[in-house]
């Protein structure tokens, strides 16, 4: 902790039990947690939870694997969070492309806050009309399905048809709009973002049970102790190498000019504008994966179909054309992320030229945003195949080891990713209350006034 100007672990240790407000934040993000897990046990109405039981391993393969890595284990026990954020996600997609090829929506972005929230608006509207077609394609893909409970083949649903199917729509919607206002009410009164602890949240949930099914098909058989060896190590490895690449930056030298004071002129200040490697951050994967869902929830309405049987055979973790639409997807999203939301050359450059600094060698104005645009270019192309890289080789070990269960890189890079801005949140305020408390001090010291005053003697 000393590294980022926090002192000792006492002093780090004083901080944490001074700082109420922190206090308050951290617990309430424990307290939606709390309240997120219990919806994810809450199951759908008309569900034959007996019959459920019998049927949750076909829930847990394939992509519906992912759909309930996302979710926390509720997409496998259809409770009523059983889509989690995604529908939240997608519209989100939605909304940013159409703000790069709508006037209408691009002069709304450029209204500052009041433009911001008529988007958000849309973006929730959009969320509701999404969360409703993918939740009644669900009830329309489990409504006929059947498991063996006690050698008896029973339904999955106790009441299938037309009311169940917009029964479990209309519950799914709700649920996911209480997630996303969840999310919001985070972002308010807890501390990091909303969305990516809710999704880390449910990833989180689920790793305990996957580490215990290793191990029991190891103790088993099913599986190699070697097996068991190379997951472990290669998930330690994982969790440094993205640990490394998520905290590297490039760091662009300025230099502020020369400044006239009362002795003289001043020599210029030198600095830095860190940049991330990885500019889009975890975005671009979980962008990929929502809408690598969608085909997967449309074929739930058909699914003796002939084009519903390709995307089940095709769009699975590990397949080819699954893994070249993956890969595809995180290198489109990691540059049009960056291109859109996370990074502005010519707003930094603006910034730069109005406090008076400047790029070695760079003349201010288009010249430094030119070359911020160029830079910001490379890094992303470097974080683009990272984030592929990450995410697509654990998907074709994977497929290659047969596990039984669904384990990817995406997960992984989101718990350390979130992990680690939610870390970096926690030190900012910790700093913010030191310095408070520092200035705290040297108002007491200076009496009422909060100045320390030199009495001056009469001639």
């Amino acid at each position: 902790m000393a590294q980022f100007g926090l002192g000792s672990q006492s002093e780090v240790a004083e901080l944490l039990t001074k700082a109420k407000g922190l206090h308050t934040r951290i617990l309430f993000v424990l307290f939606a947690f709390i309240i997120y897990r219990l919806g994810t046990h809450i199951p759908l109405p008309g569900v034959d939870v007996t019959v459920l039981a019998s049927y949750q391993q076909n829930l847990q393969n394939g992509l519906f694997g992912l759909f309930n890595m996302f979710s926390g284990g509720a997409f496998s026990r259809m409770a009523v969070f059983a889509l989690n954020i995604m529908p939240y996600i997608t519209a989100s997609i939605i909304i940013q492309l159409l703000t790069s090829t709508s006037a209408t929506l691009s002069e709304l972005k450029k209204e500052g806050e009041v433009g911001r929230r008529k988007i958000n608006q849309y973006t929730r509207y959009l969320t509701v009309v999404l969360a409703f077609v993918q939740g009644f394609g669900l009830a329309s893909g489990i409504q006929y399905q059947t498991a063996i409970v006690n050698g008896e083949v029973m339904n999955l649903v106790t009441n299938p048809g037309l009311a169940f199917q917009l029964q479990t729509a209309l519950t799914i919607t709700t649920g996911t709009m209480f997630l996303m206002w969840l999310g919001e009410q985070i972002n308010v009164r807890g501390i990091g973002n909303g969305i990516s602890l809710l999704i880390f949240a449910g990833i989180v949930a689920t790793m305990p049970a996957s580490v215990f099914q290793i191990f029991e098909l190891a103790r088993t058989g099913s599986i190699s102790e070697l097996l068991v060896f190379v997951i472990a190590i290669g998930a330690v490895a994982a969790i440094f190498f993205i640990t490394f690449m998520e905290t590297a930056t490039r760091r662009i030298a300025i230099q502020y000019p020369k400044r006239q004071g009362m002795f003289g002129a001043t020599a210029g200040d030198n600095n830095h504008l860190p940049l991330k490697l990885n500019l889009a951050g975890v975005i671009p994967p979980i962008f990929a994966s929502a809408l690598l869902m969608v085909p997967v929830t449309m074929s739930s309405y058909a699914p003796e179909s002939a084009w519903a049987q390709f995307i089940g055979a095709w769009l699975t973790p590990g397949k080819p054309l699954y893994l070249a639409l993956f890969v595809a997807m995180i290198i489109f999203f990691a540059f049009f992320y960056v291109a859109t939301v996370a990074f502005n050359s010519e707003e930094t450059a603006d910034n730069l030229k109005k406090s008076g600094a400047f790029i070695p060698g760079i003349r201010p104005g288009a010249s430094t945003a030119s070359y911020l645009d160029g830079v910001a270019t490379r890094l992303t192309a470097i974080g683009a195949l990272y984030l592929a890289f990450i995410c697509a080789v654990p998907d074709i070990l994977h497929r290659d080891a047969t596990l039984p269960f669904y384990i990817g890189g995406t997960s992984l890079l989101i718990m350390v990713s979130v992990t680690i801005d939610t870390v970096s949140r926690i030190q900012s305020a910790l700093i913010a209350q030191k310095y408070e408390s520092l200035l705290k001090k040297t108002s007491m010291k200076g009496g009422k006034g909060g100045l320390i005053r030199t009495p001056v003697r009469k001639s």
